[in-house]
């Protein structure tokens, strides 16, 4: 059984910073891409970055300059680096995990951690 489970988030003032991580673990042979979604209440739940196995980077546009997605693939973790935080930020962070258990494929998610940022 594969788990991704998410720490870091917390509630914080507009303009500082917060670290979300995320570890996978469980019975598996390789994790592809990795990447954090959010959703604020009342909204879908939205891409914020993803990175490949290689470590090429993607972000959207509301948080491009501002978040560095990052993993660490001997740890089997991704993380999330948000600088100058604003209201528009919080929500509940998901990371997600395309995942290959022999030569099935599944995209797996944590439970979330609650991102708050306070004007």
């Amino acid at each position: 059984q594969v788990q991704l489970v998410e720490s870091g988030g917390g509630l914080v003032q507009a303009g500082e910073s917060l670290n979300v991580s995320c570890t996978a673990s469980g019975r598996f042979d390789r994790i592809v891409a990795m990447g954090w979604s959010r959703q604020a209440p009342g909204n879908q739940r939205d891409l914020v970055a993803k990175i490949t196995n290689g470590g090429r980077p993607d972000y959207a546009d509301s948080v491009q300059g501002r978040f560095t997605i990052s993993r660490d693939n001997a740890k089997n973790a991704v993380y999330l680096q948000m600088n100058s935080l604003i209201p528009e930020d919080t929500g509940v962070y998901y990371c997600n995990a395309d995942i290959f258990i022999g030569q099935l494929w599944d995209v797996y998610w944590g439970q979330g951690t609650q991102v708050t940022v306070s004007s």
